[in-house]
Order: structure tokens, then sequence, then C-alpha cells
């Protein structure tokens, strides 16, 4: 295995992503768009969840393909975001076609970021229009770091951010990432700037730095507000049905817990979508899949470590970014 071109979900044929952020508001919106509509489905971990129509992703429901996946900053509020998709698709004559009307298929999660130091107090929500902003940014190149639904996200004790990462298999088959972590965990051990993903890192993507000292144990878990949930998607280019890609997602839960300690907490909404655009038919169906579950979990684990690394301060922020903190400077890759 080894990274996709770009390094980026969208390394995956047929996909874009498009990020809208509201520096003030310190909150914002990203969106995988399909070229066409594609297989979709999601796993929940976290304790406290907030979605939109991820009851129709499982394998018994009609509707087997979506035409864009949508992570949003805002807590409820957020949700909204998936209208302003919704709207954009329509517009474009995307959706399900019902008759002779199309109904975009958007779903959508959110974290919580109410309590991050922006401006909150809002006459109207903005995140509809934050949807459809996102949406007509959506392209192949995107930045990580301190952008759409990562702009102001955090973790117990540095920033988060927007991250994304991808891989090649060896039989072919591309898988990506893009997460948003706003996490109640750590994504560093407690003596450094070690990220816990290390193991699993390519080159200098998230700095190079090592692995965490194998004696560091994490800090003890607590509560801090402000922070909960990181939401993700892992996406491939292989042919999957539904219940595969489900267990795809499944699967990739395990790159969010080798990256974040402790992750999956009650008051974490952490969550897993899964696409797969079917431009590739997995010459074994079985050893082919276990393998793309397993690049899912590492692509997940180092998207969350760059998107931490990647991030950048910001008047009022309740802590400092990776780069501050550690005193390495910014770099492009």
């Amino acid at each position: 295995m080894h990274p996709g071109a770009t390094n980026l979900i969208t390394d995956v044929p047929g996909l874009r992503v498009g990020n809208a952020s509201f520096p003030g508001l310190k909150s914002g919106v990203s969106v995988v768009l399909g070229d066409v509509p594609f297989t979709a489905a999601v796993h929940v971990m976290g304790g406290a969840p907030g979605t939109r129509e991820t009851d129709l992703l499982a394998p018994d429901k009609l509707v087997q393909e979506v035409d864009a996946l949508v992570l949003s900053g805002g807590s409820a509020f957020g949700l909204d975001a998936a209208s302003g998709v919704a709207d954009g698709l329509r517009a474009m004559g995307r959706g399900f076609l019902v008759g002779d009307q199309r109904v975009p298929i958007v779903p959508g999660a959110i974290l919580f970021d109410l309590l991050n130091g922006g401006d909150k107090g809002w006459d109207e929500n903005p995140y509809k229009a934050l949807g459809r902003a996102a949406l007509a940014a959506a392209g192949r190149d995107f930045a990580l770091g301190s952008v759409g639904a990562g702009t102001g996200a955090t973790t117990r004790s540095l920033k988060g951010g927007l991250g994304s990462a991808s891989l090649v298999l060896d039989c072919g088959v591309t898988v990506g990432a893009l997460v948003a972590v706003n996490a109640l965990g750590d994504v560093t051990g407690r003596a450094g700037p070690q990220f816990w993903a290390a193991p699993w890192e390519f080159g200098e993507e998230f700095g190079g730095l090592g692995t965490v000292a194998a004696h560091d144990p994490g800090a003890e878990p607590g509560l801090k507000q402000g922070q909960a949930t990181t939401i993700a998607i892992v996406a491939t280019d292989a042919a999957l049905t539904q219940a595969q890609a489900q267990r795809t997602a499944t699967a990739a839960h395990d790159g969010m817990a080798r990256a974040i300690v402790p992750s999956h907490t009650p008051f974490d909404g952490d969550l897993v979508f899964a696409a797969a655009t079917g431009a590739r038919v997995l010459a074994d169906p079985v050893l082919d899949a276990m393998a793309l579950g397993h690049a899912a979990a590492c692509c997940l684990a180092r998207a969350i470590a760059r998107g931490v690394f990647h991030a950048t301060a910001a008047p009022g922020d309740p802590v400092p970014c990776w780069r501050d903190r550690f005193g390495q400077p910014a770099v492009d890759d």
C-alpha cells in the first residue's frame, strides 16, 4: 500500500470535496460530492450522535445510493447544512427520481463547536447557506486544518481540524478518508508532540516525529465543555454493497481509536460514513474486502493526525494549535 497522488480522499476517482468556513462563527461545513450517486453506509460508536437521513443507509432500506455526504459544525443547528446542499443539488438536476420530481439524498452528521470562542449570536441559522457554499466549492483539491467542518474544532488539549489521507492497495483499489476532529480525547501523548497515529504515518505527513513513548498511557478521561464528536467519511472506488460499505465503516472506527485517546466516549457522537463509487470490482470479495477495511482504518488514523497537524490559530481559541504549542513552522505538503 502507498498514499495516492494527493493523499486526499479525492484520490478516489469520482469524488470531490467542498469546504465553507465562517471565521467569526468559528465553524463551517464540508461536503463530499459524487460525480454520480454512490453507495453509502454509516456506523456510529459515540454516545451522543447528531445525524440526518442516516436511517435510510441501512442495507434493508429502499434507497441504496446518495448524492452527497455532509459534515458540519454547529451541533443540531448544523444539520441544516444538508438542506443547503440538497437545494444546490436540486438546482443541478440531481436527486432520486420520484415521478417528475428529483429528491437529493444528503445524509449528514454534526459536531459540537458552540463553545469554542466564536460568535454564535446569529439571528438566522447560517448553516444552510454554508452548506450550499461548500457544495459550490467542491473540487479535487482542498485545504486541511482549520477549514470546513474543522474550522473551530478542538480536542482535549489542542485545536482540532479537517484531515484527509489516502491509500492505494496492491489490488489497485483506492481508499481515502475525510475527518473533522473535535474530540474529548487527545491526539498526542502527554509527554510531547508525537501523535498516537504515528505507527501508520507515511513519510512526514504529520511531522515524522516518531511514536508516543510506550509507557505513556494518555491522560485520564475527563469532561471539558466545548468539544465533542469526531465525524468522518471513508471512501473507495471498489464496488461494494451497502452491507459491505457498512462493514468498512465499522472497521474504520479502529483508526479513530488508534488516533484519539480516549475515543467513542458517551459524550462524543463519533461516527463514520462509508462511500463506494463502484468503479472497481473486487477480485476476491472476502480477502480484498478485509484489506479494504484495514486500509480504511489506517487512512482514518492518519487523516485525524493530519487535521490537527495543519490546524492554525485564531483569536479567542480555547486551546493552542499543535504548531504553536510545539514550535513547529507551517509547512505545505
